[in-house]
């Protein structure tokens, strides 16, 4: 999927929330210019009884990660896209992209 590797923990890969980039990477995988980052943030309760994962995804054109969009693994959560996103003609694809990362990271 990505060519990218787990990229090194330094000043120049921060995610778009501010967090260096190899926490929580998944994987990365392109489409034009745009390079999309995908990274686990972990449970959003870690209390709750049944566990619910949040996903970030960044996208990188040129110009430094953005937040492209957050959403779950839970079925009836629709992603929380960017404004610069919503509705975009990719989005359909950018989360079949996110699917197979999800089942097979990246990260080796």
């Amino acid at each position: 999927m990505g060519s990218a590797a787990v990229r090194d923990e330094g000043p120049y890969n921060l995610r778009s929330d501010g967090k260096p980039g190899v926490d929580g990477y998944l994987g990365d995988f392109r489409r034009g210019p745009a390079v999309f980052t995908l990274y686990d943030l972990g449970h959003d309760h870690p209390g709750r009884l049944v566990k619910v994962t949040d996903y970030l995804l960044d996208v990188d054109d040129g110009a430094g990660a953005r937040e492209c969009c957050r959403f779950t693994d839970e079925p009836d959560d629709a992603p929380a896209w960017s404004r610069a996103w919503n509705s975009d003609p990719w989005c359909p694809w950018i989360m079949q992209q996110c699917a197979g990362l999800i089942k097979a990271p990246d990260t080796a």
